[in-house]
């Protein structure tokens, strides 16, 4: 760990992913051999089975789903290539052309292969379920029995292929123009032209100036494009609810949490517990306000680091990969062994560079590749929880895919992030062990804080944000960016109370973040998976090395059950509506516990 000074660099410049398990470019003439080919097998499969899968036996059925597995991969591998180049350079029209091109391609495929779908869930209940209770079909079970969850609101399959094929055209070609609008977004930093990220990180720093500049910079730049930003929010909010109408859902959430195997009640119950306990949020802004010396917070305060050395720290990619890599091992040899592949075998694209998407993700790919991690790192402190976080989406993805295939690797958006959040745990936990210093412990508890407080309040605080915008889309017609901006901060000042003083400025900041567009509803999973990891980082504490092989077959279990069973095997009750107060008590109790270090280190200010 070194000092921050001006204009570092971090060693992750040139740790750039390599593609080649997938293809040697976006000219690689092998992509189109392999979809032509894909072609005449998905229509070999479409005359195999069309008008038969409800009279399939399990024999048929095993056979039937093992094409599609194999369907699926090759498909998989297609869309993960053209998805993984395009997010490194959205301005580059080659990587926009094969992205447009690819989109096309598997709404096509994915047009020809409805059928099965539909008429599986056409048979009758009777039928089904003998054909579930058949142990021949004991690994594609859950797959199937999944499945017909979606029976009350699939639509016939014309309807069906018109809904892929609009999509095309439709939602897709919006969030793409929105993820290459924001990208190339630039924010003017005293005479310097840079990258929304890049002015994001600078929220981080210690220099108050330096964050209020950011601050005012990044508002500017988002007012720059409030008409093209407001006009792709409510493009999007009508397809989703004429979607959702023709569907029958009773609500603008309900497809989501459909998708999640989550409960409406067990979602209510999560909301309504984060939103009650807002008051933690607040306890710990005013404590900062007095740390950080000030007579009020403000929007470009939130991030800033506490005034002391440690507070404003700068870790080198080899150093973060050995802390991540050592907390791991700690915990499971076989968690450091995946991870390091990551690193060892060039799975992760890490530099900040022109028009690369912001943010972070893992792309879980498909069992017959790997995982890939995609990253903006700069050597924060975050930028380390952020390796980790994405290091465990990895190890969750490589262990599923191992052990499930296709059908089973790609869990449920709350429950996928268990592997990534606990990640993080370990991390903070190793670095609070191993620090001797008191100020220094502070500062590293203040910062989990604030990312717990991202991952569980800000994110329902954003699930209020969006049941306002979308409520308000489907009552009022088209929404102006005033509307929005009011809902916007409407819902972040209730977080935040009388702790933070959030202006104006900050009304526009809903218009960057691309999960309200590319996958509406998905923002609460994270509220989900971060209580779910408190409670289950308790389990560890409580139970020590027993628990690793069961949380690790956990991870493995991937979504071949129900979410409530697989986690029933590590003593977790999903169905219980109290579940989420244990982990919000464990986070009520981390700010207690700052309060206590504070005091002890500076005494003088209380």
């Amino acid at each position: 760990m070194v000092e921050a000074a001006v204009e570092r660099t971090t060693g992750a410049e040139n740790v750039i992913w390599d593609l080649s398990v997938f293809y040697n470019g976006a000219d690689d003439p092998a992509m189109q051999r392999d979809m032509e080919q894909l072609d005449t097998q998905v229509d070999e499969f479409a005359a195999a089975y069309r008008g038969r899968v409800a009279q399939l036996d399990a024999e048929e059925m095993v056979d039937a789903i093992k094409a599609l597995e194999t369907i699926y991969d090759r498909s998989g591998r297609i869309g993960a290539f053209a998805s993984l180049l395009y997010s490194t350079d959205t301005a580059n029209p080659q990587y926009g052309a094969l992205i447009q091109k690819v989109t096309e391609y598997g709404a096509m495929i994915n047009q020809k292969l409805l059928f099965f779908e539909l008429e599986w869930n056409e048979a009758g209940d009777e039928t089904a379920q003998k054909l579930l209770n058949d142990p021949t079909l004991a690994d594609y079970r859950h797959y199937l029995e999944a499945e017909r969850r979606y029976k009350p609101y699939q639509l016939s399959e014309i309807e069906e292929q018109l809904l892929v094929e609009k999509s095309v055209t439709g939602r897709s070609a919006w969030v793409r123009f929105f993820t290459q609008l924001t990208s190339a977004i630039r924010a003017d930093y005293d005479g310097q032209q840079i990258t929304l990220t890049q002015a994001l990180t600078k929220l981080h720093e210690a220099d108050r100036e330096t964050r209020r500049k950011a601050n005012a910079a990044i508002t500017t730049a988002l007012r720059g494009k409030a008409m093209e930003l407001t006009y792709i929010f409510n493009v999007l909010a009508a397809d989703k609810a004429a979607d959702d109408k023709r569907r029958e859902y009773p609500g603008w959430i309900s497809s989501r949490n459909l998708a999640n195997k989550a409960p409406d009640a067990v979602v209510e119950a999560l909301i309504q517990a984060v939103t009650s306990n807002y008051e933690i949020v607040a306890r710990h802004y005013r404590l900062k306000r007095v740390l950080l010396g000030l007579d009020e917070l403000t929007e470009y305060d939130r991030y800033a680091p506490l005034p002391i050395p440690e507070g404003d720290t700068f870790y080198t990619w080899d150093e973060a990969r050995e802390i991540v890599l050592k907390a791991f091992d700690a915990f499971s040899p076989r968690f450091a062994e995946i991870a390091a592949r990551f690193f060892d075998e060039s799975w992760i694209h890490a530099p900040v560079l022109p028009n690369k998407r912001g943010g972070a993700f893992c792309h879980p790919a498909v069992p017959s590749a790997h995982p890939y991690v995609f990253l903006n790192y700069e050597g924060k402190p975050h930028d380390v929880m952020t390796l980790a976080h994405e290091l465990g989406h990895g190890i969750h993805g490589y262990l599923a895919a191992e052990a499930q295939g296709i059908f089973g690797m790609y869990t449920p958006l709350t429950t996928a992030e268990m592997a990534s959040t606990f990640g993080e745990m370990l991390v903070f936990n190793d670095l609070m062990a191993k620090e001797p210093d008191a100020e220094a412990r502070l500062a590293m508890l203040a910062q989990k804080i604030e990312d717990s407080f991202a991952t569980i309040f800000r994110q329902v605080s954003m699930n209020r944000f969006e049941d306002g915008f979308h409520t308000a889309r489907r009552s009022e017609g088209e929404l102006t960016t005033e509307r929005f901006n009011d809902i916007w901060l409407t819902t972040q000042r209730a977080m935040f109370g009388d702790s933070v003083n959030l202006s104006g400025d900050y009304g526009i900041w809903w218009s960057y973040v691309p999960h309200f567009l590319s996958t509406p509803g998905y923002v609460y999973a994270y509220a989900f998976g971060e209580l779910l990891v408190l409670a289950l980082f308790n389990l560890y504490r409580e139970r020590g090395a027993s628990f690793v092989p069961l949380f690790v077959d956990v991870l493995a279990a991937g979504d071949s059950n129900w979410p409530e069973q697989i986690l029933a095997k590590v003593g977790v009750d999903l169905t219980d509506l109290n579940f989420w107060n244990e982990g919000l008590n464990t986070l009520r109790a981390l700010v207690e516990q700052e309060e206590q270090l504070a005091r002890q280190v500076y005494p003088e200010k209380f």
